[in-house]
């Protein structure tokens, strides 16, 4: 099996072809490869080698490309840390992981218990990354931003050879948001990367001219398999933002021209909310996946209409290894749905027994392919609950319609059990998001002495809308059965988020006060 998500395997390896960059410059595939492999040498004489394990607690840029790269090299595994992590966080991963080394940068000040910090010439890489990134085509030799003179190798050492990869060997360990509990590492092989990058670039017809902008956090598998992976199987280009901004976005846009990115919702609701006079250019994009969070129906109308984005919804799990369904570039756009599983993977709707439900009723998605996790390192009870007879239990509860187009109708644990009767946040949500003054919501239960759980609201309004909570309450009274319109809702100006970007609402629960008296719709700004 040949594993093109390899640096070494892909169709433009060894060429002088764009591969990797940010915002201070581009190296090729050639010149990756020379990076990647100095890298490797400096880890090798650090004492990595196969089934080590390499932290890397750095920004999103290209020198954690070439530090999970290096670390392949050598038949090591890489465990990506959250940058903004404390003390505490980087050491529980540390730890947990195993890991031998951490690479980190001048700004990693945190202690590693004990744990050795490699900063591994990192100012060597910087220094070899060749000129800005240009804005022209994305392609190879001879366009806007292709190398110069080739570069030698970055420290003078002995080659390094290309590895026989096996495909069951273990290639990264991702955590886990941990919004139950400590995080687990999702441990996913070569083979499972490999079946995901080809999955994707399949589904969205990447090929070698495509150029991927990265927005995401890299420490998590969309980022780098949507926006790395995916294009590198090809022979395209992947250019890094450290981090996202609405206005970095849009420079970024401009400046690269990028021909695809990935966001969650709430990456669009902050371009939204861009004042109406901003100037936008998303002429190079064809298309915009946004996953991780559902999205409303009205968010992705605002921006379609306002940016002529094609935006396309996916679904997935980091025990997926990214995406297990996606809307089709060409075909029905069934708003609301995520689309059907993607070729290899399989999606089936259980009640809590395992029995399959008819099509068009509610059950908890099940996924099965090759992309599904080897399973949670150190915790085989906790895997065994997850993967049962090669099925992989999501937790989320969804309905597949006759074309096998999934919709999720929200987490089995954000459930509002009210009086007995269980009640969908999300139906909530979907049915305020159609108030024209909402951008987003949440919400979530309250405790409440009679009646257990009783719903409540959390509402960011569009910039410049008014409205006030009464009239969202009406709103929801005029459209949702009344044990659905929320027995409390707030304003505020923003939503908690977890690293990702999703909206934390296990923290959100943590924070909202019980609902004490009998029931009516209380109002708060």
């Amino acid at each position: 099996m040949r594993l093109k998500h390899l640096l070494w395997e892909s169709p433009a390896a060894g060429s002088e072809r764009d591969c990797i960059g940010d915002e201070r410059g581009i190296l090729s595939y050639q010149e990756t490869d020379i990076q990647a492999r100095a890298l490797a040498r400096q880890l090798a004489e650090a004492g990595i080698g196969e089934g080590d394990v390499v932290a890397l607690m750095l920004e999103n840029s290209v020198e954690l490309l070439l530090g999970i790269l290096a670390a392949w090299l050598l038949g090591a595994a890489a465990t990506p840390i959250n940058p903004t992590f404390t003390e505490r966080e980087l050491n529980y991963q540390l730890e947990d992981s195993n890991a031998k080394l951490l690479i980190a940068d001048e700004h990693t000040s945190v202690a590693a218990n004990g744990l050795a910090i490699a900063r591994l010439d990192l100012a060597d890489i910087r220094a070899r990354l060749r000129g800005p990134v240009a804005a022209g085509s994305p392609g190879g030799p001879g366009s806007p931003g292709s190398p110069g003179s080739p570069v030698g190798p970055a420290r003078p050492g002995s080659p390094l050879p290309t590895p026989e990869t096996p495909a069951d060997q273990l290639a990264l360990l991702i955590y886990t948001s941990g919004s139950t509990g400590q995080p687990k590492g999702v441990m996913l092989d070569h083979a499972n990367l490999h079946a995901m990058a080809e999955g994707l670039a399949t589904h969205t017809a990447i090929t070698a001219d495509d150029r991927a902008l990265v927005v995401l956090p890299m420490f998590h598998v969309n980022a780098i398999c949507v926006s790395w992976l995916a294009p590198m199987l090809v022979g395209g280009s992947t250019v890094i933002m450290p981090r996202f901004t609405p206005t970095g976005l849009l420079d970024a846009i401009a400046r690269f021209r990028p021909t695809y990115f990935s966001v969650v919702p709430a990456i669009l609701a902050k371009l939204v909310e861009l004042p109406r006079d901003t100037p936008v250019d998303f002429s190079s994009v064809r298309f915009v996946i946004c996953g991780a969070a559902p999205v409303s129906a009205e968010l992705l109308q605002l921006s379609a209409d306002r940016f002529g984005l094609h935006i396309i919804e996916g679904y997935g799990l980091t025990e997926s290894t990214c995406a297990s369904a996606c809307i089709p570039l060409a075909g029905p756009h069934k708003i609301g749905t995520v689309g059907p599983a993607l070729a290899g993977q399989r999606i089936k709707l259980t009640d809590p027994d395992g029995n399959p439900v008819p099509t068009g009723e509610r059950g908890e998605v099940r996924i099965s392919g090759p992309t599904i996790m080897r399973g949670y390192l150190g915790r085989p009870e906790a895997t065994a609950e997850t993967i049962v007879d090669g099925w992989l239990r999501t937790g989320d509860v969804g309905v597949l319609d006759e074309d096998g187009y999934l919709r999720i109708v929200d987490r089995i644990k954000d459930m509002i059990i009210r009086g007995g009767e269980n009640l969908y946040p999300k139906e909530i949500e979907a049915h305020l998001a159609a108030h024209p003054a909402v951008l987003e919501s949440a919400v979530v239960g309250a405790q409440h002495p009679q009646l257990g759980e009783v719903p409540v609201a959390y509402v960011v309004l569009l910039p410049g809308a008014e409205a006030t909570s009464a009239d969202l309450l009406a709103h929801c009274a005029a459209g949702l059965m009344k044990v659905k319109v929320p027995a409390r809702l707030t304003l505020v100006d923003d939503l908690p988020r977890n690293p990702v970007g999703k909206v934390d609402k296990p923290e959100l629960r943590r924070q909202t006060p019980p609902v004490a008296e009998p029931v009516r719709q209380r109002v708060s700004a």
